[in-house]
């Protein structure tokens, strides 16, 4: 197969002061490209790891005993012995005066954090936390926008050595509930209310009915966000103002804890049941954020992050874990496109000048077909753009190059919440390929497996990851003999992590997503990726999203409908069908145009913007809605009744 060119190559006097290469001469491999220091990053697993604790100088109260103790798959055992705190490595390269956090919101205003002010803070939320009782092990949650309060009040949970849980207020109380009664938490942090879209939506009375379905709270920390007067008798425990909570004088100590002790618990997207609690560790999110944030993308101090997230998007983390480095971390309250100000995100980063921008596929789609030039604004600091939550469409590439800048390395990247981090991206050191990403990520043992089991090149094939991984879940909550664990990743390849995707290894190194492979469509015994269809349809300036489903039928038949959203002046007449269909055959393949085409009012997501394959398709199939899916856990709950009556409509037609 012809190895295609490069869409862009990094400069090369670029690369010689990057992190990555940096920590390449460290390791002793000064000089070595990135495929070569992959392959020692997966092959020297202790040898790649213990680097990467030297480089970042973990500072570890009791020393490690090895680096890693058990290498099996669930349950390898990384750093025993060593006792740490994730918070100390946050805080420890802030100085006072220097800039931490930069909260933004949609209205354009913004005021910052100081090195100083932060660990003021932090030291006086740990402190009221600590007399109301919360310890080791406890855990404290927060019902909260993406604003500095919430990575306060993780940073001072995470000092005590408790176990930190967040979500948004977008989320329904009893939502949030099921996420949060899971953990019989301590103490609740909820804000009055957050900002979208002009609008300020009040939460305290969503507020008051979370926190009653909580009965194991001992006090609430209610924080004036939007300026609403909380009402006297709300809540069923103790009522802590944040003003309180948050401006005592206290030094801050940071319990040290073991490698492997809880930090957080992050959601699955509870799609169907209720959501599974993911539970990753103090060491292991330390030393993969540094990686994934320090090396790939290149941050450190004096450098700034602003990524697109809410609080219960695993990048929320990554946001705050941006402190690690060294960076600035901005924070933002907000619609990313507001009606009255499309572009304020871009005239954020320009005012601030921004380092690393990260957002979606859907937001930069979204500002080519709303015709939005973010060049307008000055954006050169951006060195990386950086995006995730779906693969990124091959002609998204050249918009960012026109219109960001040619000086961006645009870094598509693929992970996962299950892993708190990346299996693929770039780093300052690959080339880009439009509409791939440029490789593996360091330290991530990543392949593609063909149906018997063998790792396969330039096929589509499932992605799994045959070694493991420091930010791997300790454990699920609730799983105390780990059944559900093992059957969420290892039971297709025993000792091996499948992820769920399909991919593609190709021979130059890169992969290209191709979508779940639980949504995988299988036409006439050939396996279509329907990320390559949404690709090629949603370029079209008449589709503003789309969505395909393989629906096997009782008749042993095969139906393949694509749904299409339309843009404002578009109709879905034959012509438009005919367009769409030819550039499907031209995209992708003959092959991927689907049996129809219909018009919906829009496609159901998961609350962190996945498109709900799997549940879509059973409920065309005739799945009851109770069955298929948790309508708190969808950003349209309303589109759900929708399909199922599309699917009992077309179960009552004439055969």
């Amino acid at each position: 197969m012809t190895r295609p060119d490069p869409f862009t190559t990094p400069d090369p006097k670029a690369v010689v002061n990057s992190r990555i290469m940096d920590f390449a001469r460290h390791a002793g491999l000064d000089g070595t490209d990135y495929a070569t220091l992959h392959h020692w990053s997966v092959t020297d697993l202790e040898g790649f790891w213990r680097a990467v604790w030297e480089y970042f100088d973990i500072e570890s109260d009791t020393p490690y005993e090895q680096v890693l103790a058990e290498e099996r798959m669930p349950g390898a055992r990384w750093f025993p012995g060593a006792t740490l705190n994730y918070t100390h490595h946050a805080l420890r390269n802030l100085t006072d005066d220097a800039v931490a956090i930069i909260a933004l919101d949609e209205t354009g205003s913004s005021h910052e954090v100081t090195g100083g002010r932060l660990r003021a803070q932090v030291a006086s939320v740990a402190a009221t936390l600590r007399d109301l009782g919360v310890g080791k092990g406890d855990r404290v949650v927060g019902y909260l926008p993406n604003t500095p309060h919430a990575i306060v009040a993780f940073l001072a949970a995470a000092s005590l050595g408790a176990v930190w849980s967040v979500c948004g207020q977008d989320y329904a109380p009893k939502a949030a509930a099921d996420r949060f009664a899971q953990l019989e938490p301590t103490v609740l942090i909820a804000a009055d209310g957050y900002l979208f879209n002009g609008t300020t939506h009040d939460r305290r009375e969503a507020a008051g009915e979370l926190a009653a379905h909580l009965p194991t709270l001992k006090a609430t920390l209610l924080v004036d966000h939007v300026g609403l007067p909380w009402p006297s008798r709300a809540f069923p425990s103790l009522v802590v103002p944040w003003e309180d909570a948050s401006t005592r004088t206290e030094e801050l100590t940071c319990t040290p804890v073991p490698f492997d002790s809880p930090l957080w618990v992050v959601f699955s997207s509870g799609t169907t049941g209720l959501p599974k609690g993911i539970v990753h560790g103090h060491g292991g999110v330390l030393l993969e954020h540094l990686k994934t944030l320090g090396l790939h993308s290149d941050l450190g101090p004096g450098d700034r992050l602003l990524w697109y997230t809410t609080t219960h998007w695993m990048m929320w983390n990554l946001v705050a874990s941006t402190l690690l480095t060294g960076a600035t971390t901005c924070t933002y309250d907000g619609s990313p496109a507001p009606f009255a100000r499309l572009d304020v995100l871009w005239e954020l980063a320009a005012r601030h000048r921004v380092t690393v921008f990260g957002t979606s596929p859907q937001y930069l789609l979204g500002m080519a077909k709303y015709g939005i030039d973010p060049s307008a604004h000055d954006l050169s600091s951006i060195r990386v753009v950086g995006c995730t939550g779906s693969a990124l469409p091959a002609s998204a590439y050249p918009w960012v190059r026109d219109h960001v800048g040619d000086h961006v390395l645009l870094a598509s990247t693929s992970g996962g919440t299950d892993v708190v981090s990346g299996f693929a991206g770039s780093a300052p050191n690959t080339p880009v390929w439009a509409g791939e990403l440029s490789a593996p990520h360091l330290g991530v043992a990543l392949a593609a497996y063909d149906a018997e089991g063998l790792p396969i090149v330039d096929q589509v094939g499932e992605l799994v990851v045959t070694r493991p991984m420091p930010s791997m879940p300790l454990y699920f909550w609730n799983d105390p003999d780990g059944t559900r664990y093992r059957d969420a990743y290892f039971s297709s390849h025993p000792g091996v992590w499948r992820h769920g995707d399909w991919i593609t290894v190709t021979g130059h190194g890169s992969v290209i997503v191709h979508g779940r492979s639980d949504s995988t469509l299988n036409r006439n015994g050939v396996r279509l990726g329907s990320a390559d269809i949404h690709d090629a349809v949603e370029r079209l300036p008449e589709i503003t999203e789309a969505l395909v489903i393989g629906a096997e039928e009782p008749d042993g038949g095969y139906w393949m409908p694509l749904f299409v959203v339309l843009a404002d002046d578009a109709t879905l007449d034959d012509p438009l069908r005919e367009k769409i269909k030819e550039a499907i055959r031209t995209g992708a393949s003959p092959r991927h145009v689907p049996d129809e085409i219909l018009e919906v009012p829009g496609i159901p997501h998961t609350r962190t913007g996945k498109k709900l394959e799997v549940p879509v398709k059973r409920l065309l199939q005739g799945a009851p809605v109770e069955q298929v899916v948790n309508p708190a856990a969808v950003d349209a709950p309303d589109l759900i009744d929708h399909f199922a009556r599309l699917g009992a409509e077309r179960r009552r037609r004439p055969a």
